[in-house]
């Protein structure tokens, strides 16, 4: 019984430390997401956090459609003149960057305003690289709210000024279950805070111009 206490005490106290590093993050964001186009500021460059385009069972990923959608209307209403896509290509069958590239492009956006960044395999690695080898010091992030508010506090430690843009949640279950992971993805991100985490690559210095 009172090794039982002992593992409850300890369940009760990550849980509660998990809810707090999470309403913390988001409180550190607060003011700088913004769900319509006319009130969030311009930015050169528009960074749009990767995900994968389609699900295991053949379905498209909605929060990718989302931030397509998000990324071509800061586009098309000027708020952002340049996309960057950070995003995981840890093999030549797996490629997030290029789909999202393929579909900016199909939407109308002209190639030469996008850039890839294939090594974004966290949003700790996106966040940071848009600053270490893409060179913005100010940046729009673009995701759903609950990603955003993260990158937003991670941008913040690494001296980055970052400002969001909301794309569309995904309501129903899979959008819950995403929602819950987050919170794990939050305690993580501040133990990258603390320990002051480098991305897994960095690399030579591309300009976006």
């Amino acid at each position: 019984m009172k090794y039982i206490k002992i593992i409850t005490l300890i369940l009760v106290f990550l849980t509660i430390s998990t809810v707090i590093t999470s309403k913390w993050i988001a409180h550190k964001a607060n003011g700088k997401t913004f769900d319509t186009i006319e009130q969030i500021p311009k930015n050169k460059v528009g960074l749009v956090l990767g995900t994968i385009k389609s699900l295991s069972n053949g379905q498209t990923n909605l929060y990718y459609t989302y931030r397509i959608n998000a990324a071509v209307a800061l586009y098309e209403a000027g708020k952002i003149d340049f996309v960057l896509i950070s995003g995981d290509n840890g093999s030549k069958s797996y490629d997030e960057p290029s789909d999202f590239k393929n579909d900016l492009i199909e939407r109308g956006i002209p190639e030469e305003k996008i850039f890839l960044d294939y090594a974004g395999f966290r949003t700790l690695d996106s966040v940071i690289r848009a600053k270490e080898i893409f060179g913005q010091n100010s940046i729009t992030i673009i995701s759903q709210k609950f990603h955003n508010e993260r990158a937003i506090y991670l941008a913040e430690h690494y001296g980055i000024d970052a400002v969001a843009f909301n794309a569309k949640d995904v309501p129903g279950a899979y959008g819950l279950k995403t929602q819950l992971r987050e919170y794990l993805a939050r305690a993580n991100a501040s133990i990258d805070v603390v320990i002051n985490t480098k991305p897994k690559f960095l690399g030579e210095k591309i300009i976006i111009d």
